[in-house]
């Protein structure tokens, strides 16, 4: 799920907000209840989570690490 940066131009409070990308935007202020946010431009955020995403996900055999395998015929 995204994490959005909101700041509210009435007092000036930022924070952040765990939202689907189906979701509204925010437009209540959560410090001064004023319908002032806006939803700001920032890198967006995500979490790969797993063990060894694409490395080990998407390989069969025993051809798990092939950063650490040596080329055939190197040897």
């Amino acid at each position: 799920m995204p994490i959005y940066e909101y700041g509210c131009n009435s007092c000036g409070h930022d924070f952040e907000a765990m939202q689907k990308m189906s979701d509204p935007k925010l437009t209540d202020c959560p410090e001064c209840g004023k319908p002032e946010l806006r939803k700001k431009i920032s890198a967006s955020g995500f979490r790969l989570s797993g063990s060894g995403w694409y490395e080990t996900d998407f390989k069969s055999g025993k051809k798990k690490n092939l950063a650490g395998d040596s080329p055939s015929g190197a040897e």
